[in-house]
């Protein structure tokens, strides 16, 4: 998915503009959750989630949703990842 398309496709689900995030290469964030709602697009790089049971990894032009207060650990690739996240508050 290109970033225009992203951007139309937040606007549709009414989620606000996305913010550009940056991870370093080789991080990881232990299991964690939020108190929003997130959907983001990969734009360089690479980022595995999981939540305990299922890994996904997720590269350029991916995009990856977590639910408000999903429980999910990430792993950031040897490379680092880039990703433009929007968060919806409940």
């Amino acid at each position: 998915m290109s970033e225009e398309e992203f951007a139309a496709y937040l606007r549709c689900e009414g989620f606000p503009e996305p913010m550009r995030v940056a991870q370093p290469a080789g991080g990881e964030l232990g299991m964690h959750s939020h108190d929003f709602e997130v959907k983001a697009l990969v734009i360089d790089g690479t980022i595995t989630i999981g939540d305990g049971n299922i890994e996904t990894s997720f590269g350029v032009g991916d995009v990856f949703h977590l639910a408000f207060q999903q429980p999910h650990w990430e792993r950031y690739g040897d490379g680092g990842v880039r990703y433009l996240a929007s968060r919806k508050s409940h």
